[in-house]
C-alpha cells in the first residue's frame, strides 16, 4: 500500500491479535507512531519489539483492561505524554459471545455492551479534544452483525448495531471540526475472536469451513485485508468520507439467512 502516515500518531485498542494487531503493523510500516493497548502485556511487548526493530518506527504500549474507566483516562494521557498529539484512533477491541433472548444473562449483556460500545464511547470522548487540534479521525471496528441480524449472538448484534449508529452520530457532530468518523464491518475473518468466545480448535475450523458457504466470494477474510481498509479510511485519500459503515465481508451482508 502506498498510503503513508509519517509522523502521525495512532492509538489502537485490541492490538494483541487479529485486526488490531494487523492494523498496528500496517500503520507502523507506513511511518506512523503507534500507541498500542490490550490486556496481554507479554504479547504487547513482543509486538513492540517487532515494530521497533527498525529504528525509523516508534511504538509504545500501555497494557490494561479497556473496560476500566480510570485505565482509559490513563491510556489517553500516556499516548499524549509519549507523542504529544493524536491523529487517529482505531477502536479495534471487542468480544463476541453466543446467546439468545432466553439464554443471555444481564451480566453477559452488560459485559458485551461495556467492551464493544461503552469503552468506545468514553475513549472517543477523551480523544476528541486532541483530534480537533490535528483534524484527525476515528475508525471503529464493527461487524456485518451491525448491519444484519443473526440469531444466537443477540448481544453481539445489538452492540455492533449500536456502534454503527454511534459512528454516524459522532461523524455528524464532529464534521464542523473536520474530524472524520467511520467504521469497518467485517464478515468472518481469521482472528482469535471466536476462539475467545469458547470455541475449541475443532469447532473453530468447522465454523471457518462453513463460513466459506455463507460468504458469496467463497472464503473468509484475513485481518490484513481489514487493516488495509482501516488505513485507507484513516488516510488523506479518504478525506471526503465520514459517517460510513463500510462492509468488507465477501458479500455476506447481501445474503439471506440459510
Amino acid at each position: 500500500m502506498n498510503i503513508r502516515f509519517d509522523q502521525k500518531v495512532v492509538l489502537i485498542t485490541g492490538a494483541t491479535s487479529g485486526i488490531g494487531r494487523a492494523s498496528a503493523l500496517l500503520f507502523a510500516d507506513a511511518g506512523a507512531r503507534v500507541m498500542l493497548t490490550g490486556r496481554n502485556q507479554k504479547v504487547l511487548s513482543e509486538l513492540k519489539s517487532t515494530i521497533n526493530k527498525d529504528n525509523n518506527k516508534t511504538c509504545e504500549i500501555f497494557p490494561g483492561d479497556i473496560t476500566d474507566t480510570a485505565f482509559r483516562g490513563n491510556l489517553m494521557a500516556a499516548a499524549i505524554d509519549a507523542f504529544g498529539q493524536l491523529d487517529i484512533l482505531v477502536n479495534a477491541a471487542g468480544i463476541i459471545a453466543s446467546g439468545t433472548i432466553e439464554t443471555t444473562s444481564l451480566e453477559d449483556f452488560d459485559l458485551m455492551m461495556d467492551i464493544n460500545v461503552r469503552s468506545v464511547f468514553h475513549l472517543t470522548q477523551l480523544a476528541v479534544p486532541y483530534l480537533k487540534k490535528t483534524k484527525g479521525n476515528i475508525v471503529n471496528v464493527s461487524s456485518v452483525t451491525g448491519l444484519r441480524a443473526f440469531p444466537g449472538v443477540l448481544s453481539y448484534c445489538v452492540s455492533k448495531a449500536g456502534l454503527d449508529q454511534f459512528t454516524r452520530v459522532v461523524a455528524l457532530e464532529l464534521a464542523p471540526d473536520q474530524v472524520r468518523v467511520n467504521a469497518v464491518n467485517p464478515g468472518v475473518a481469521v482472528t482469535n475472536l471466536h476462539r475467545r468466545s469458547g470455541m475449541d480448535e475443532t469447532a473453530y475450523q468447522k465454523f471457518l469451513e462453513h463460513s466459506k458457504t455463507t460468504h458469496p466470494l467463497g472464503r473468509v477474510g484475513q485481518p490484513g485485508e481489514v487493516a488495509q481498509l482501516i488505513a485507507f479510511l484513516a488516510s488523506d485519500q479518504a478525506g471526503w468520507i465520514t459517517g460510513v459503515t463500510c462492509s468488507i465481508d465477501g458479500g455476506r451482508q447481501l445474503t439471506c439467512a440459510r
